[in-house]
């Protein structure tokens, strides 16, 4: 991921009431937060009204901040099927916005993006963000969690592209809701941990 000038990841974490972005600038070793906030919709009615004001609201933020490359949480199983398909459609207008503008998408699920920034995959949406301030060494949290998930999903997407494993495995990406590359297995993650164990002079701090 070296450039000669700062890259930027834009990370969002799609939601129909908000939806949490942050926007990490990567510059060697240094890992550095430009912005991180949340798109508010809960006062909007119109269902279509707030699939419109994301994906504009997207494009406004890639404009602004020249990310190169977009990480979105995907969708998730869950028993309410409209909120699955609420919450896909939101996701499917960010990612639209990130494609109109050419950057590449990727998608990770959101025990993987918990396990990249936490270490465990049933983390809290608290312990998300008190890490991504700790990794980040933000001097406050935002007053909404959805601008650390959004954060902590370019964090996730960072750490994937610098893994090894990454680059011994190719493009192959897996099919489904998970998304992501095959480093998304348990046993990627394990690998990974026992790589960090090793080289602890390759983890970012």
């Amino acid at each position: 991921m070296a450039a000669e000038h700062p890259y930027r990841i834009i990370g969002i974490d799609p939601g129909t009431n908000y939806t949490g972005y942050g926007v990490l600038e990567v510059d060697g070793r240094t890992l550095r937060s430009v912005v991180l906030g949340a798109i508010d919709l809960h006062r909007m009615s119109d269902p279509y009204a707030k699939l419109r004001y994301i994906f504009e609201r997207v494009g406004t933020l890639i404009d602004e901040y020249r990310p190169r490359e977009a990480a979105l949480e995907s969708p998730f199983f869950g028993e309410n099927i409209q909120s699955m398909l609420k919450l896909g459609r939101a996701q499917g207008v960010a990612m639209a916005a990130a494609l109109s503008r050419g950057l590449k998408v990727s998608e990770y699920a959101p025990t993987r993006i918990k396990q990249a920034v936490t270490g465990g995959g049933s983390a809290t949406k608290e312990q998300v963000a008190a890490m991504v301030k700790s990794i980040l060494s933000l001097e406050a949290l935002p007053s909404k969690a959805d601008a650390t998930d959004g954060m902590a999903v370019a964090l996730c997407h960072y750490y994937t592209a610098c893994s090894p494993l990454v680059s011994a495995m190719g493009s192959e990406r897996v099919k489904g809701l998970g998304g992501g590359l095959k480093a998304a297995s348990k046993r990627g993650s394990s690998s990974w941990e026992k790589f960090l164990r090793e080289h602890p002079d390759r983890e970012v701090r």
